[in-house]
């Protein structure tokens, strides 16, 4: 019992002294204090939650809800060049799925990665955005967290939607219907279509804005991130109060794969290849439709954020 005990105590010391991570501001909710309490007791339920270099496993202090294929692996790969960010390799679907969800924080903590006490812990799962009991809970584990959302044209977004599932069928040689057969309908949009409803921003932020202000959400323009990643990033330090580290030298463009990549330590890596792949060919006048179809909802998501992007 006695190194339990001891393992807490170092755990809240470590929790309390991490200057690059999230502060408490006058006016934030009161969510720090609470965190580590719980960190702190769900550390005696990890026998291996610390690890002889003085390093430990973190609930996170900033997520990355989403949105699906809107670049979070994207955005997570660039912020993992801090030296200050230590990032859950996988989605981790905790406040998302009942079977993960139903075995508590101490599962969760468990799934994060080993950090050092300066470094902020970040995990990223995309559901989260559009899945509507998520901000509850999220909130229920810490108030204070900061969020990361990073959202694409809808309409490009819902191509990419398609293209991932469409590649996941042909690898495992399975027949998939044509992207028109999805959107189209006796002749008219399929609104019912899965991946039009995720993209109707402004509905999934609504729900969010109702457990978190805000100031607690910054939104990453992921068409942005695309073009020219290091001010997208360098707005994302500031964001996350991290010391700015990220150069733009850490980013090179690949003419061979047609996007970014990353430059760390001299180290050069790219995304995956399943990353950037060519969305399929659709008629202009279903495309026209598309950009119709989410002309409100994008006016009703500028009005709620109180900001544009650059969207058809």
């Amino acid at each position: 019992m006695a190194p339990l005990l001891l393992g807490a105590v170092m755990l809240v010391a470590q929790l309390q002294l991490v200057p690059s991570r999230p502060a408490v501001v006058p006016g934030d909710e009161p969510g720090q204090p609470e965190l580590v309490r719980k960190a702190a007791s769900l550390q005696d339920e990890i026998p291996d939650g610390q690890a002889p270099n003085g390093s430990a496993q973190q609930l996170p202090q900033t997520i990355i809800i989403g949105v699906r294929k809107g670049g979070t692996r994207a955005l997570l790969e660039m912020l993992s060049l801090h030296p200050d960010v230590a990032a859950a390799e996988n989605e981790v679907h905790f406040f998302d799925w009942e079977e993960h969800y139903s075995q508590g924080l101490g599962w969760y903590l468990s799934q994060m990665p080993f950090s050092a006490p300066h470094q902020l812990t970040v995990e990223k799962t995309p559901a989260y955005f559009t899945s509507p009991k998520v901000p509850e809970r999220v909130h229920g584990m810490n108030p204070a967290i900061r969020l990361l959302l990073i959202l694409r044209d809808p309409s490009e977004r819902v191509l990419s939607d398609y293209t991932q599932v469409f590649y996941n069928h042909v690898q495992k040689r399975k027949p998939y219907p044509s992207i028109e057969e999805f959107l189209v309908r006796d002749g008219r949009l399929n609104v019912d279509y899965k991946a039009l409803n995720r993209s109707l921003y402004h509905l999934h932020m609504q729900n969010w804005l109702r457990f978190f202000p805000l100031r607690r959400i910054h939104i990453v323009d992921g068409d942005r991130l695309i073009r020219d990643p290091f001010p997208e990033i360098q707005k994302v330090e500031r964001f996350l109060r991290l010391s700015p580290q990220i150069n733009a030298s850490n980013f090179y463009f690949n003419k061979t794969k047609g996007f970014y990549c990353l430059r760390d330590g001299g180290r050069d890596r790219c995304l995956h290849e399943s990353k950037g792949r060519a969305h399929p060919q659709v008629d202009p006048r279903l495309l026209n439709k598309l950009h119709e179809y989410f002309h409100e909802p994008n006016k009703k998501f500028f009005e709620l954020v109180g900001r544009t992007f650059d969207w058809h």
